[in-house]
């Protein structure tokens, strides 16, 4: 693809296919990007052997990647690479060994290069057990080039 789709919802959808294809680390974790939207998504991921820790729980630092996962292609849907400037997570319920984790990330807003976005992580029954926020900066570059300016 030379240029950007012109519909921000197959925008959306580009900008994450194009994202996922080179995100190793949520490949490696497993992480399932099920739905994206401009300035939304859905991810999900079950939890391993590999990510209970010490006190038979999922360890946080994985619920926190998958959090952030969501933030990142809900920020990154508008076709300019955008990173985190910051993250900050509350932790509510415990995750379990086979359980299917849900986060689904929302802009709240979008000023200049910086953003704001919520993510709420549950169980598949629906189950809060985690809330995030993340800042967001964009940095200058974009996955498909612009178009030429007329005029």
């Amino acid at each position: 693809m030379t240029e950007p789709p012109h519909d921000p919802q197959a925008l959306a959808q580009a900008c994450a296919e194009a994202m996922f294809q080179d995100d190793h680390a949520s490949q490696a974790l497993g992480v399932t990007l099920e739905r994206i939207a401009p300035g939304a998504a859905r991810v999900s991921m079950v939890v391993t052997a590999n990510m209970v820790n010490g006190h038979g729980l999922c360890h946080g630092g994985y619920i926190f990647t998958l959090a952030d996962c969501a933030f990142a292609y809900a920020c990154n849907s508008y076709n300019e690479r955008t990173v985190a400037r910051e993250g900050a997570i509350t932790f509510l319920r415990p995750a379990h060994l086979g359980e299917r984790l849900i986060a689904e990330a929302g802009e709240r807003v979008r000023a200049g290069r910086s953003g704001i976005y919520d993510v709420r992580v549950m169980r598949q029954d629906g189950g809060v057990i985690a809330e995030f926020r993340g800042h967001s900066r964009q940095i200058g570059q974009r996955f498909f080039p612009a178009e030429p300016r007329s005029g």
